[in-house]
């Protein structure tokens, strides 16, 4: 009886009437009066609560008041955000070109056939897995070529190729004395030249640089291609005094001696000789 009479008196307060007014506190005259009934006011209030919530969400979308919200970004800032995402890409497309040409370097110093955009395209497609697969088969395609290279060295070939480049003029690269000979059964297809810190490192011929930066293991690094299939290599300078695409004449200072690099053990010159990507050995033609 008593949940009857509670239920109809909450009938009765939505259907009875209300009259909103406004008074004038000082002539007591009416200024605004609203009738409705409980229901009505009910609906009214619900209606605009919904009205200012939609006002709000348009307010704050569609115009610049959004961007006085906490956290959310101005257009300077949206504008900053793209533009240093299209410079952070460009930069990762230009390492990739530059990781690209290096390899391809140093597949020509080996005596490798150079990559393509193709295939560096589909192996960047490639999954983990199958970069993986690849590596290895590279690596184990790199070893048997190391292994054929030094063959080559060890027969007659060598004798061909100390023939086919005597006679050139080759300015020493630096003035010093060879802490470590030229050994292909120690895996030492180079010279290391021991001289004082910041000597002059000369380039040995004419040629153009095809490198010249900075790597952890052998610090200072420049490379220079010449005439007839010939390319040297300092290694461990301090300084580098040319840039990649430079001419240069033979006895043109390149760098200064250093001991930069994980793999340097004191001040020295490490120094390579490439002749059509076989590794010869520079005291056949410099005298240090």
């Amino acid at each position: 009886m008593a949940r009857k009479t509670k239920s109809k008196n909450r009938e009765n307060t939505l259907r009875n009437k209300f009259r909103f007014s406004i008074f004038n506190d000082t002539s007591h005259k009416e200024l605004f009066s609203f009738k409705a009934n409980g229901l009505m006011m009910l609906i009214s209030l619900s209606l605009a609560v919904i009205l200012i919530i939609v006002s709000v969400t348009f307010l704050i979308s569609y115009t610049p008041l959004r961007e006085y919200i906490p956290g959310y970004p101005n257009a300077e800032s949206r504008k900053a955000i793209i533009q240093n995402a299209i410079k952070a890409d460009s930069l990762e497309q230009t390492m990739k070109m530059w990781a690209f040409q290096l390899e391809n370097i140093q597949r020509m110093v080996k005596g490798e056939a150079p990559l393509t955009i193709d295939t560096l395209a589909a192996a960047e497609a490639d999954t983990s897995a199958s970069k993986s697969t690849i590596t290895n088969k590279l690596s184990k395609e790199d070893s048997l070529m190391r292994v054929e290279v030094m063959k080559q060295e060890m027969s007659s070939t060598t004798t061909r190729n100390i023939v086919q480049i005597e006679g050139l003029h080759f300015f020493p690269p630096v003035k010093g004395m060879i802490s470590e000979g030229y050994n292909l059964a120690a895996d030492h297809p180079y010279v290391d030249i021991a001289a004082p810190a910041n000597s002059v490192v000369t380039a040995v011929l004419d040629g153009t640089v095809i490198m010249a930066n900075w790597t952890d293991e052998t610090g200072f690094t420049i490379q220079i291609q010449h005439s007839n299939d010939i390319i040297s290599i300092y290694k461990h300078n301090s300084k580098l005094l040319k840039k990649a695409g430079e001419r240069v004449k033979a006895g043109a200072a390149i760098a200064l001696v250093g001991d930069k690099g994980n793999l340097s053990m004191g001040t020295h010159l490490h120094f390579e000789l490439w002749h059509k990507g076989i590794a010869v050995d520079p005291t056949h033609y410099i005298k240090f």
